[in-house]
C-alpha cells in the first residue's frame, strides 16, 4: 500500500495548528504584513467546496469609520445575548466576546448571491454552501495560526443591518466577522473555557458507531 503521508515533523506542524489554534478576542494593534495576509486568504480560497460552488465572498474593511460602525453593531447584539442568558446575564458580560477595534484586519467572511444556481451539492441539503464557507474559514484560521497570527469569529450582530452597512445584494449573507491580527500570546485553552463559561465535550460523547448514541469502538 503506497504511504501518502507527511514527514513526521511537517505533520506534528499541521497537528500542532489545530490543536493550538484559538478563537482570540485580544490583539495588538501592529499591521499583518501584506504577504502574510495574501497567504492567509489564499488558504481560505483553496478550501474544499461541495460542487466546486465556492460560495466564499470575504469583504476587507479598512475604513475605520466603517470599522466603528461594525463594531456598534456588534455591542447591541452583545446587550440583547447579555439580557436573553437572564440569570448568567453578569457573567456574559464580564467576558470579551470581539476585538474588532483592536486587531489589525477585519474580514467580513459572507455567503455569495445567486446560490441556487448550484444544483450539484445542494439540492438536498442546501445548507452545503455554509458548509463550504465554514471550511474557508478554518482553512484562514489555521493558516493564521502557522503564521503566527491570531484569529477571532464574531458571530453577534443582526445580518441583515450588516448587509446595509456593506451594500450587500439581497440573496448574499454575511456570516462571520473576522478579526485578524498579532496577539502577545496565545490562551492555553479556549477563552470560554479559560473563564469557565463552558468545557469541551469529550470527544466520546461525538462519536457513534452505526447507529445514533451507539458508542463507537475506537479509543483515545
Amino acid at each position: 500500500m503506497p504511504d501518502h503521508r507527511y514527514s513526521d515533523a511537517e505533520r506534528a506542524a499541521i497537528y500542532r495548528a489545530i490543536y493550538e489554534r484559538r478563537d482570540m478576542r485580544h490583539f495588538l494593534p501592529d499591521p499583518v504584513e501584506p504577504d502574510r495576509l495574501a497567504r492567509i486568504i489564499a488558504a481560505a480560497h483553496h478550501a474544499p467546496s461541495v460542487g466546486f460552488m465556492q460560495p466564499w465572498r470575504f469583504i476587507r474593511i479598512t475604513r475605520p469609520d466603517l470599522r466603528e460602525a461594525i463594531h456598534d453593531l456588534v455591542e447591541q447584539e452583545r446587550l440583547q445575548t447579555a439580557r436573553a442568558l437572564q440569570e448568567r446575564e453578569d457573567e456574559f458580560m464580564r467576558i470579551k466576546v470581539e476585538g474588532i477595534l483592536e486587531c489589525a484586519e477585519i474580514l467580513i467572511a459572507s455567503l455569495s448571491d445567486r446560490r441556487e444556481e448550484h444544483i450539484f451539492g445542494r439540492r438536498t441539503l442546501p445548507e452545503m454552501d455554509l458548509a463550504s464557507l465554514s471550511c474557508a474559514i478554518q482553512n484562514m484560521w489555521l493558516a493564521a495560526r502557522a503564521e503566527g497570527l491570531g484569529l477571532g469569529w464574531v458571530s453577534m450582530f443582526e445580518p441583515e443591518a450588516l448587509k446595509r452597512l456593506l451594500a450587500m445584494p439581497g440573496d448574499s449573507q454575511p456570516f462571520a466577522i473576522l478579526c485578524l491580527g498579532h496577539v502577545e500570546r496565545f490562551y492555553d485553552e479556549p477563552l470560554l473555557a479559560q473563564e469557565q463559561w463552558a468545557s469541551r465535550m469529550e470527544l466520546n460523547d461525538c462519536l457513534f458507531e452505526n447507529a445514533w448514541n451507539k458508542p463507537c469502538k475506537l479509543t483515545f
